[in-house]
């Protein structure tokens, strides 16, 4: 694999404003990596058959896609891997040691979702395109296992919050504050400056490698309109540790499909997604990754690989939309074709879940989304307290989606399509439900074919309850029927007749006590709603002492 040299453009006078032209790097053994060290993701294994007969075909044999750029250390420059998903430095100290480093007692270990680094923290004059930062933390690692490794990088700078950094945080353990991220470093430094990056993730003729730009300040000339898109707002608004933003909907040909969150306190309507540049494929949910390619004729989810296989023919038009604006996404980077088998395709939306400590995001979107819009990853400008303002992240499409078809066709044959539009859907709720599972569907269908005979069996059910019912009123009339008295003055106030025992059996009218009527509230009378029914007695002469007979 040959690597382009380019020269470093920096802007002249006092501006930070700086552009890095940088390298986009891609070899025949695919490996995901996912900055953060509370993140883990299971790498998915692929075993997939073509028409030449059954064949093994594993995440080696398809493109994965890294971005590099150099960054000098104690005057040396060495290439790193650019990530926005974490947010420390680090750099092998092998072969050669890194000159005038101060290398300190604390160690850490900095994991990955593939991957992990070790060393001491240390401390080094730094420089990136020109903008020199005196005493930089950095992470002096003796012993590694990273897939920036194999691509040629000899590190890996992460571009996110410091909130994300497990150097900041052990710095921070002992009482000193010195272990800020670089770019934190960088802004503070300058900080009547814009506190922006933005990437450009372009592709050349070169079939080895795919150039863009890294711009800190400043954007491409041909993408300043970024800066009059709409501000999406990171997730959480105020102190998020990753970039992460609001999905509001997907849209897959004619279809627009809502999206969800398990996210806590997150809309519940919208999908939190974690903008990785550090990550070749974007990791979806099953049911979203089903809807992208599970109505393509000849698509097949592959359970041992976890992805989708897919006809290199089949021309998948798709976009996404945030805070109201819509991005199509190149066809050719939703299902990249084999580099062993060109007649083979694998869906670059992975179906599998990504496991965060406190559940902070839905979807990991990476390169294959990443390549069709210009980013600006806005930190929030400096205000007169000393601090920064709310995050955003700007995005600007780049793909035609007309012009989109006619370069899949020029590279997989076929016939382009024309008049392709993608309407916004302002309410963000889409108008379509994400397609069911299999097993779901399944069970509704059956369901559905037994609905008429469940239905039949409530009905007679019904009727039997309205039967047993209508006797049991006819029952309790003739009941009350049979010679029941009627309080003369109805009412749950009616009064009742005080001093029974000395009107009917005189010989006990010396025992009782004088006795003034009180009337009681909600009294049960015969009038009643749901009241029983008064018993009535005979009025027969009776022995004192004797217990009247009820007639009932």
């Amino acid at each position: 694999m040959k690597l382009q040299a380019f020269s470093l453009a920096v802007l002249a006078g006092v501006s930070v404003a700086v552009k890095i032209p940088f390298i986009q790097s891609k070899r025949p053994t695919l490996q995901r990596r996912s900055g953060g060290t509370d993140i883990s993701v299971s790498r998915p294994q692929v075993l997939a058959s073509n028409s030449s007969g059954s064949t093994s075909l594993t995440l080696s044999d398809v493109h994965d896609l890294i971005y590099m750029a150099n960054v000098t250390l104690g005057g040396v420059d060495y290439l790193v891997q650019l990530d926005t998903g974490s947010s420390d430095l680090w750099v092998m100290n092998s072969p050669t040691p890194i000159p005038n480093a101060n290398i300190t007692s604390q160690t850490c270990n900095l994991t990955y979702g593939i991957g992990w680094a070790y060393g001491s923290i240390s401390y080094v004059e730094a420089e990136f395109a020109g903008i020199s930062i005196p005493s930089q933390a950095f992470l002096d690692v003796s012993s590694a296992q990273n897939p920036a490794l194999s691509y040629g990088a000899i590190g890996l700078l992460g571009l996110g919050f410091d909130s994300l950094s497990t150097i900041d945080a052990t710095v921070n353990s002992t009482g000193a504050s010195t272990g800020r991220s670089f770019l934190n470093n960088l802004f503070q430094d300058n900080p009547s400056e814009p506190n922006f990056i933005a990437f450009s993730l372009q592709s050349t003729a070169d079939d080895d490698q795919i150039s863009g730009s890294f711009a800190i300040g400043e954007t491409e000339p041909q993408y300043s309109n970024v800066t009059s898109t709409n501000k999406i707002p990171t997730w959480p608004v105020n102190s998020p540790a990753r970039w992460n933003v609001l999905l509001d909907l997907f849209i897959v040909g004619t279809e627009t499909y809502s999206v969800s969150t398990g996210v806590q306190g997150a809309p519940s309507n919208q999908a939190v997604v974690l903008l990785d540049s550090g990550t070749s494929y974007t990791y979806a949910p099953t049911d979203v990754c089903q809807a992208i390619y599970g109505g393509i004729s000849g698509a097949q989810y592959n359970s041992a690989l976890g992805q989708w296989i897919v006809p290199c023919d089949a021309e998948i038009n798709m976009a996404l939309q945030f805070n109201n604006q819509i991005f199509p996404i190149h066809p050719l980077d939703v299902s990249p074709q084999s580099a062993g088998d060109s007649s083979t395709c694998v869906g670059s939306f992975v179906p599998q879940s990504v496991s965060v400590g406190a559940g902070q995001f839905d979807w990991l979107i990476g390169d294959n989304v990443l390549r069709s819009v210009y980013t600006l990853y806005d930190f929030g400008d400096y205000v007169s307290s000393g601090n920064t303002g709310s995050p955003y992240v700007q995005m600007l499409a780049l793909i035609d989606p007309n012009q989109a078809s006619v370069e899949f066709h020029d590279v997989r044959g076929g016939t382009p399509q024309n008049n392709i539009t993608y309407n916004v859907s302002n309410d963000g709720s889409g108008s379509t439900t994400v397609t069911l599972s299999t097993d779901v569907a399944n069970t509704i269908d059956k369901l559905s074919k037994y609905l008429p005979a469940m239905l039949a069996v409530m009905a007679l059910n019904a009727l039997v309850l309205i039967i047993i019912l209508l006797v049991g009123l006819v029952l309790l009339c003739r009941r009350r029927g049979k010679g029941v008295r009627t309080r003369k003055t109805p009412g749950r106030l009616s009064p009742m007749p005080m001093n029974i025992i000395s009107t009917r059996f005189p010989d006990y009218a010396g025992h009782q006590e004088p006795h003034t009527y009180q009337p009681v509230s909600m009294a049960l009378t015969e009038d009643t709603l749901f009241a029983p029914p008064s018993p009535a007695f005979k009025g027969e002469s009776m022995r004192p002492g004797d217990r009247p007979k009820s007639v009932a």
